[in-house]
C-alpha cells in the first residue's frame, strides 16, 4: 500500500532544516555584521585625580588640586552613513575646580576638539571626512573587536603619537573582567608656545619659543575582550616647559600621578560593554548553537517519520467489502 506523510512529520523536518540554515547564516553573516563600530554614539567619560597646573590668574604652578578630564565623543551620523566609516567628532577639557562647572570650554585649563575617523569592522584610521589631526596606531577611543593578549599601537593626542600598551593579565571593574594593557611615555618634546622670558629662567627676553614637554608615568586600560570597548582608564601626564635647549623643566603646566575614571564612569562603561557582549555571543554563539542542535534534532525525527509514513486504516475498506457482499 502506499505510504502517505503526517503533515506533523512535514513540519518537523521543515523546522529543522531551517534552523540548520539559520545557524552558519547568524554565525558567519549576521553577527560579522553587526561587529561594527556605532556611528550614532553619544558618551562622555569623565576622569578625576589630585595634581599640580599653573595657574594663569596666579602666574604660576598651584599644587594639591582636584583636576578633572571629561571628554565627549559624538558619531556624525550624516558624515558615517555617506562615507560608510565611523566619524567621531571628540571634544577633551581639563578643568580645576575653579572652572567646573564650565559653560563654555574654552575658559577650561585645556580643551581640544578632534575628529576622528576608522573603518567600522577593523577599527583602523581612516583619512577623510576632514580628519584632525592626522591619526595613527590601532586603538585610541576603543580597542578592534575581539581583542588579542598581545601588545597594541595606542595612540595618544597628547603625544600626537604613538604609544606601545603591554598586556599584562585580567583585571576586575565593578565586577566586569577585562584585559588589562599598561605603558609609558619618556619626557618627549611635543612642541613650542610663545612665553614671557621670565616663566623660563630668562627674564631679559620679553617673550620667547619655550619648549613643550610631555610625559606619561602611568598609562592603564582595561577593555572588554569582545567589544573593545574601554572600561578603565588612567593616565599620570606631566606637562611642563624649559627653556629652549635646556635640559631641565622650568614650568610644571599639569602634572598628577593619577587621574583615572570616576566609579559613575566605570559602571556606564561596564554596562555598556556587557550589554554590547552579550549580544554579539548570543549572534555568534548561543543561538547558532542552539539553533543547529535544535535543528539536528528537529531534522532526524521528522525525516524518520517521514521516512516511515503513515498506512492508511485498512478496516474501512474491508468492511465495506462485507457490507456489499451480505447485500
Amino acid at each position: 500500500m502506499r505510504r502517505t506523510a503526517a503533515p506533523s512529520s512535514l513540519f518537523l523536518l521543515g523546522a529543522g532544516v531551517f534552523l540548520l540554515v539559520l545557524a552558519p547564516l547568524l554565525a558567519w553573516y549576521v553577527q560579522p555584521q553587526a561587529k561594527r563600530t556605532p556611528i550614532d554614539v553619544d558618551t562622555t567619560t569623565v576622569f578625576t585625580g589630585t595634581g599640580s597646573y599653573f595657574d594663569t590668574s596666579k602666574v604660576k604652578t598651584v599644587h594639591g588640586r582636584t583636576i578633572t578630564v571629561t571628554r565627549q565623543v559624538r558619531g556624525d551620523v550624516a558624515d558615517s552613513e555617506k562615507s560608510g566609516y565611523a566619524v567621531w567628532d571628540v571634544s577633551t577639557s581639563v578643568d580645576s575646580d575653579s572652572t567646573l562647572p564650565a559653560s563654555d570650554t574654552r575658559d577650561s585649563l585645556q580643551w581640544t576638539l578632534e575628529r576622528w575617523v576608522t573603518d567600522r569592522a577593523s577599527n583602523e584610521p581612516v583619512h577623510c571626512c576632514r580628519e584632525t589631526p592626522v591619526f595613527d596606531g590601532e586603538a585610541y577611543l576603543k580597542f578592534p573587536f575581539d581583542v588579542e593578549r598581545r601588545s597594541y599601537r595606542w595612540w595618544d593626542s597628547t603625544l600626537g603619537g604613538v604609544v606601545q600598551l603591554r598586556f599584562t593579565g585580567s583585571k576586575k571593574v565593578q565586577g566586569y573582567a577585562g584585559y588589562r594593557f599598561t605603558g609609558t611615555v619618556p619626557p618627549t618634546r611635543t612642541g613650542v608656545r610663545q612665553v614671557p622670558g621670565r616663566l623660563v629662567g630668562k627674564p631679559r627676553t620679553p617673550q620667547i619659543l619655550a619648549e613643550e614637554w610631555y610625559a606619561n608615568s602611568g598609562i592603564e586600560l582595561v577593555v572588554d575582550r569582545r567589544t573593545g570597548r574601554i572600561i578603565h582608564a588612567a593616565i599620570g601626564p606631566r606637562k611642563t616647559l624649559r627653556a629652549p635647549g635646556a635640559d631641565k623643566d622650568a614650568v610644571v603646566l599639569l602634572e598628577s600621578e593619577r587621574i583615572a575614571f570616576t566609579p559613575a564612569t566605570q559602571r556606564r562603561q561596564v554596562d555598556l560593554a556587557s550589554a554590547d557582549s552579550r549580544q554579539l555571543a548570543l549572534l555568534g554563539t548561543t543561538v547558532p548553537v542552539g539553533a543547529a542542535a535544535a535543528g539536528g534534532v528537529l531534522a532526524l525525527v521528522g525525516g524518520l517519520l517521514v521516512a516511515r509514513g503513515r498506512r492508511p486504516d485498512p478496516a474501512r475498506p474491508h468492511a465495506h467489502l462485507v457490507t456489499s457482499q451480505g447485500a
